[in-house]
């Protein structure tokens, strides 16, 4: 998540356990769970990092436009039912300033972890372990194949408005504005990145 992989760098299972200081056997076990969500692909006794192409990246986008929809569809109707505390609410509002005045200020890496941290926070307003935990492994991907072109986006203010709609869906407890908000912003944001993504290639 961190970057610390490079693309296309070969991680070895025995390199893995002498630094972490355990066996290779809980290695090799959370390096068959990286791949089984997607994160990396066997090669040997190790692995390399996966990157998801342009065209799988926007699919997954699409995919993410639909359940995060649902999600916030979810989330609206708690709030109208009286089950979410107000305090989860102002911190969406938090994480929403946050992430605008980290990305204004060029503090690209920090703006992603905050930008997700906004999007798990609806989601987990859906009280759905089913639909936290997919987007989690969506996440998980969008955040490695995009990390390495990080860039000033053109879209600061957009983004930063569509998240003030999606905020104010919520606090009225207006579940198909919510959904439609929700969606709406997944799209924006693939289309944004099939601007400056057009050839991603995936790493084997």
């Amino acid at each position: 998540m961190t970057g610390g992989i490079r693309e296309g760098e070969r991680v070895a299972e025995s390199q893995l356990a002498e630094r972490l200081g355990v066996s290779r056997t809980p290695v090799r076990e959370a390096l068959q769970r990286l791949e089984s969500d997607g994160l990396v692909r066997a090669q040997g006794r190790g692995v390399r990092l996966w990157m998801l192409s342009g065209d799988e990246l926007a699919q997954l986008h699409v995919a993410r436009a639909g359940l995060e929809g649902w999600a916030a569809f979810l989330a609206a109707q708690r709030v109208a039912s009286g089950e979410v505390a107000p305090a989860r609410l102002a911190e969406l509002e938090t994480l929403a300033a946050q992430t605008h005045e980290l990305t204004t200020a060029g503090d690209l890496a920090r703006a992603v972890e905050s930008n997700r941290a906004f999007h798990e926070t609806v989601a987990a307003l859906a009280n759905n372990p089913v639909i936290s935990n997919t987007l989690e492994r969506w996440w998980d991907q969008i955040t490695v194949s995009t990390r390495k072109s990080l860039h000033n986006p053109e879209r600061t203010q957009a983004v930063d408005a569509e998240h003030e709609v999606i905020i104010d869906a919520l606090r009225q407890g207006d579940a198909p504005r919510a959904r439609a908000a929700a969606e709406a912003h997944a799209f924006a944001t693939r289309n944004a990145l099939n601007k400056h993504q057009p050839e991603t290639r995936r790493t084997s």
